[in-house]
Parts: C-alpha cells; structure tokens; sequence
C-alpha cells in the first residue's frame, strides 16, 4: 500500500491555525500545527466562565460570566501573536445566540480578540459541525453524534461519511440546572419531555452514539478513573449501555463530592454532572443504542475539516498523523514507507488474510516504528509502547492503539518478553497473534537495515512452498550471522514454516 506522505519542506513549513471557541460553560483557545485530515493541538487552553448561567430564567448572560470571558479573550488575542498565528477562527454558540445581550457580548468580544470577526453558530450549524468532526476523528462513524454544552444539546445523524438530519435542544448543563431550578428530580421532566417530542431518537436504535462535550467527557474520565481503565486517551474511549446505566445511576444517587475519584473532574465541573446523566440516562431509556464512544473531536475539528478540499478529506487521518510523526521523529523518514512495502509484500506471499482495518493498523505500525529510537536502551521497549499509545492519534479506538502499542514494545523487547497478555481485555486473540508476528517481521527488518533507506527494497523476505526466504545481494551478504537467522526463525515459528537465506548474485 503506498503511504502518500507529506514531504520533510512541507511538515517544515506548516502555517499552524487557531480556534476560539466561546461556549456556554468554557471560552477556550485550540491552536492546531496546520490545517490538514490529522491537526495536532499545539496548544490547548480553556477558562470555564459559565457565560450562559442564568440565560433561561433572565434572558441575559451573567455579568460575571462576561467579564470572565473577555479576560480569557484577552490573553487569547495575546497567546496568538505569541504562537505566529496569523489564522484564527472565532465561533460563538448556545448562550450568545439566546441571550438578549449576546449581540453587546459578542462586539466586546470582537474588541478582545483584536478585531477577529466572531461566527455565531445557530443550532443546526452547531450541529452540523459537530457531526463533521466526528467525521473527522472517527473511522467511518455510524450513529448518532449528540454534543452536550453547557446551552444545548445537538443530535445528528452520521452515515457513510455524511451528515444527515439533526436537531438542536435546550438540554444544555447550564441551562438545565437554570430550568430546574437546580432540582434534578425537575431536570428529569424536562428532559423527558423534551425527548418525548424528539424523533431523532428512533434512528439511534442499536447503533452507536458520539459522545461529544465536556460535561459527557467528565462522566466518562470518571468512569475510567472508577474501573482503573488501562488507556487514559479520552477520544474513543467506550462505554456499553449498561456500563452508562450504572454510571449515570451512581451520580443520581450520590452528592459529587462523594464520587470514588470525583479529584478528576474539574470542580467547576462537578455541579454540572447529574444533569449531564440525567440526559444520558433518559436518552439512553429511549434510544437504546449499542454503545456510546466519546469524541474529543467535534464542532472545532469539524470547522477544519469543513475548510479542507475534497481530496484531502479523503485521506486516512491514521496514516496522515503516523506519517507526519515518521517525519519529524525518525531516523529517516524513507525508511517507515520502505517497511510499509516491505512488510506488505511479505504478508501477501503468506496464507495470511488481512481485513482493511488490519492493513492500516499495519502500515500505522510501520510508520512509527522508529519514532522513539533516541530512548535509552535500557527503556527504549516499554517506552515506546507508551509514546504510540498516548500519540494523539485519530481515527483509531483504542483497541488499535492497544495493538499499536504492543508492536511498538516488542518490536524492541522481543516476543517472547512478557506483555500483558490482554491489556484491558480490548484486544482479541487474533490481534495478539497478529502483533507477535508483525512485531517479529519487524525485528527482521531492523536488524537488516538499521532504521535507514535503500536496504529493505534489495532484502526480500518472501514465503513461497511452506519455506520462508530472505534473499542478500552479494554487497549485503556480510549482514548474514547467527542473530539475523534467529529473528527470521522466530517469525517461520509463528508461522510454522521452514527457513532458508540466499546470497543472490
């Protein structure tokens, strides 16, 4: 499979871009490396202001909340100068739109920001664009993306990469708690009244909803927190509806204050929590879905990805983030996309199948082989498992993040090297065996080409009548030891074949 990779002038050359996002509950400043299918955030910064506290019962945002927020504006306007950033993006949603003071609140906002021109999303834009970054952030999402915020909850349909039919409803935290009179038993009938009208929830039957928002990735930090879950990545991040039910169950009952591991939850935070179970459990009453995955990638990425052409937006975030990182952290950038070949044409010449999902995993693997070579020895197989697993990454569950990781670690350690054998029980017993034996092929090729170009193309390993072959030109005969045998033995037992090395002429 041919990686098309970005050449090193132009990961150098990259023009990062920014985003404001005035929200709700948090005004917050995302600045990303560049726009392109896999933005990095280089840096990430939020002020929880709870502008839209009282915005249902007054109609107005709070004067607390408003000079919050243009403090936070302030230093935004600054941080970007900072950051060479000359591409900034300014988007304003639920409490600015509702508020009768929201259009004074935004033209101070626009002073605060230096003149940056603020976008006001209505409903159905909000929702479109969150939609758009699941899109961009999940592999091939198919459900339902409900994005919580402190004002509004949007529901939209995902399907086939498009964007279906959605709606917005004013089942934000914030102006939930406002609505209720911060009576949850009352939070409960507004909500189910609510849900009684919404149609939407129909098409949510036994298929997957996108988690997007602070307040649902709270309920979700918890749960890990609680279940000493072994991934801490956040995006991805899975939850059956039953394991929902009995969160959502637990925080009804309880005072937050009380949670087992509520210290992760921010404190401004915490208050905002039953209300966003309530909404959780209430929809999943209704809708029934098969499970629900949170997304860290919503109404921002989604502006991103929208500004893309069409041709970039076809290309796989997964491989476009592991080839940016083969780019600026390898010994040399050829050499992933010479392992990606390499491998490939070795996998091809065996009895063994691979799905698409297990190809990209594979070309992923192979480009961030050599991403954590500067390690110490001594750390360099452990820890590179580590640097794959918590690489920000999209368009992967963490399932493949597992599996990533456990080739990253024994591609260095060794398969015989004792590795959680499931980790989390995410991985099954196809992909375990499926990391031994790429993680096997790959020590192979390192030990024939020391992480460098030119070699791999003139050292087939190629398995033909049951015998696999590893064949040197006569300039790399002296590469033949004891050592290289060992390794290419090690992959024809997992594959219970025979072995055999050509000098070639």
């Amino acid at each position: 499979m041919t990686i098309n990779s970005p050449s090193l002038h132009a990961v150098s050359a990259r023009r990062p871009v920014a985003i404001v996002d005035i929200g709700s509950n948090s005004v917050r400043l995302v600045a990303y490396d560049e726009l392109d299918r896999a933005p990095l955030p280089m840096f990430n910064e939020k002020a929880l202001c709870a502008l839209g506290n009282g915005v249902v019962t007054t109609g107005k945002l709070s004067k607390p909340g408003i000079e919050k927020a243009l403090v936070a504006l302030r230093r935004f306007r600054v941080m970007t100068e900072i950051l060479g950033i000359t591409q900034v993006y300014v988007i304003a949603t639920a409490a600015a739109r509702d508020a009768t003071n929201g259009a004074e609140f935004l033209k101070a906002a626009h002073e605060a920001l230096g003149g940056e021109t603020v976008m006001l999303l209505s409903g159905p834009r909000e929702a479109e664009l969150s939609a758009l970054g699941v899109i961009s952030g999940v592999y091939k999402p198919d459900g339902i993306v409900g994005d919580l915020g402190g004002g509004s909850l949007e529901l939209i349909d995902v399907r086939n990469g498009q964007v279906g039919a959605g709606v917005t409803l004013p089942l934000g935290g914030l102006a939930l708690m406002d609505a209720s009179g911060r009576s949850p038993k009352a939070a409960v009938k507004i909500v189910r009244d609510a849900f009684t009208r919404c149609e939407m929830l129909s098409a949510l039957h036994g298929r997957t909803f996108y988690a997007v928002g602070g307040t649902w990735r709270a309920l979700a930090k918890l749960h890990m927190m609680q279940t000493k879950y072994p991934v801490r990545v956040m995006h991805g991040y899975t939850l059956s509806t039953r394991q929902c039910a009995e969160l959502a169950d637990l925080i009804a009952r309880s005072e937050p204050s009380v949670l087992p591991s509520i210290e992760v939850v921010n404190s401004a935070r915490r208050p905002l929590l039953a209300y966003g179970a309530i909404v959780l459990d209430e929809l999943l009453r209704r809708a029934r879905p098969k499970e629900i995955v949170i997304s860290t990638f919503g109404v921002r990425e989604g502006l991103l990805y929208e500004a893309l052409d069409a041709e970039k937006r076809k290309q796989d975030p997964l491989l476009l983030a592991a080839t940016k990182l083969n780019r600026l952290l390898s010994r040399s950038a050829h050499f992933g996309d010479e392992l990606v070949r390499w491998t490939g044409h070795f996998i091809d010449s065996t009895d063994l199948t691979e799905t698409p999902e297990e190809r990209r995993l594979r070309d992923a693997a192979c480009l961030l082989s050599e991403i954590n070579w500067r390690a110490h020895p001594d750390y360099r197989g452990h820890d590179s498992g580590n640097a794959v697993i918590s690489a920000q990454l999209p368009g992967i569950d963490h399932a493949g993040r597992m599996f990533l990781s456990r080739v990253a670690s024994l591609r260095y350690l060794g398969i015989d090297e004792s590795l959680p054998v499931t980790p989390g029980g995410l991985l099954s017993p196809r992909s375990l065996e499926r990391a031994n034996i790429l993680a096997a092929i790959m020590r192979v090729a390192s030990i024939l080409a020391a992480g460098m170009p030119g070699v791999l193309p003139r050292t087939p390993m190629l398995c033909a009548k049951g015998r696999i072959t590893v064949t040197l030109p006569k300039e790399f005969a002296g590469l033949m030891n004891d050592r290289l045998l060992s390794r290419v033995k090690q992959v024809a037992k997992l594959l219970t074949l025979d072995v055999e090395v050509k000098i070639g002429s």
